[in-house]
């Protein structure tokens, strides 16, 4: 009899000390990693042997008893949220289901361009490898219908900026986030609207701001490119914008705006036709959303490319021709001159 107790004793203590040793790997043993970062997949539906099997699969040496043990003796074995974590060091058994539990999910991101065109946003879109892709084969206006958006066109409807997802989230809940941070931005500032204002409506102000963004990518000059076109509204004038002109010719475009281009119509061409386009012509960032409903004041008519980035601005004609002869000939005879050398 004294044996058996003797056995049961040693018993006991064997597996107190398996407890204590698994507690110890549970809390305290870096897991091995057959590589970092590692990104695993845990499946909606998934239970807590899936899980285990799903870290193994990604690269993570789980042991899968343990893990099952761990997580129903925490009472968390239902309560592993599904989704695509991001390892970038090695941890703990603990620390990954504590991130399992906490649903700590790994986030992407895709960023738009001040600029960008919506081509190019949706090409953006349709090269992440993260994405859903649900607006494949679309029309633009089945987008726009299943957005809900009410406009003629997708330019300009989406706001630049980085949006960040989780793996797997369609396409067009990326869009969908792009479009009201596009009307927040543009509502806020169309509150501020100074009452002589030559714009009559938000969509008229999204139109302006995507051409004060393609004119100019210096800030000091934004307000300043956006007064002048304002007052050229103002006045009746021709906006004579090259980036309208070189937007309505598509895919003719080809690096070089020539006199010929700048004479034939479109829709588009503000050599030849008064007043805003139809349409924007890039999606315009909140600089150029708040220039173009609050520009600066100034009694200019005219701008000019220095050629550094910055514009020359001109009260009048002859001031302005004498600014084209000392920045764009100038700059063309230079090219001239690079070409024959």
């Amino acid at each position: 009899m004294q044996r058996l107790f003797v056995l049961l004793g040693l018993l006991v203590l064997v597996i107190a000390g398996a407890s204590v040793w698994s507690h110890y790997q549970y809390a305290n043993s870096l897991l091995e990693f057959d590589r970092l970062p590692v990104k695993v997949t845990i499946p909606k539906g998934t239970g807590v042997r899936g899980a285990a099997t799903a870290l193994q699969q990604g690269g993570i040496r789980v042991p899968s008893r343990l893990f099952r043990v761990a997580a129903r003796m925490r009472g968390d074995a239902e309560r592993l949220k599904a989704g695509t974590y991001r390892f970038t060091e090695a941890m703990t058994l603990k620390q990954i289901i504590d991130r399992l539990v906490a649903g700590d999910v790994a986030l992407e991101e895709i960023r738009f361009i001040e600029g960008w065109t919506f081509a190019q946003i949706r090409e953006a879109l349709d090269k992440s490898q993260e994405l859903k892709h649900d607006s494949t084969g679309m029309t633009e206006k089945e987008l726009l219908d299943k957005l809900g958006i009410d406009a003629p066109r997708a330019e300009g409807q989406f706001f630049p900026s980085t949006y960040h997802f989780t793996d797997g989230t369609s396409d067009l809940e990326i869009l969908k986030q792009a479009h009201r941070q596009l009307q927040k931005t543009l509502d806020a500032a169309w509150e501020r609207r100074p009452a002589d204002s030559p714009l009559m409506t938000k969509y008229e102000a999204l139109i302006f701001a995507s051409i004060v963004e393609k004119e100019t990518s210096l800030d000091s000059d934004r307000g300043k490119i956006a007064g002048v076109l304002g007052n050229r509204l103002r006045k009746a004038m021709l906006l004579q914008s090259d980036p309208t002109t070189i937007y309505g010719m598509g895919d003719k475009f080809d690096g070089n705006l020539r006199k010929r281009d700048l004479q034939a119509d479109t829709p588009y061409n503000t050599y030849t036709r008064k007043g805003l386009p139809p349409t924007p012509i890039s999606a315009p960032g909140e600089a150029s959303i708040l220039a173009a409903i609050m520009p600066d004041t100034t009694d200019a008519l005219f701008f000019v490319a220095r050629g550094d980035g910055s514009s020359e601005f001109s009260r009048t004609l002859a001031e302005h021709n004498r600014a084209v002869a000392k920045y764009q000939l100038k700059k063309n005879r230079s090219k001239t001159k690079k070409k024959s050398q």
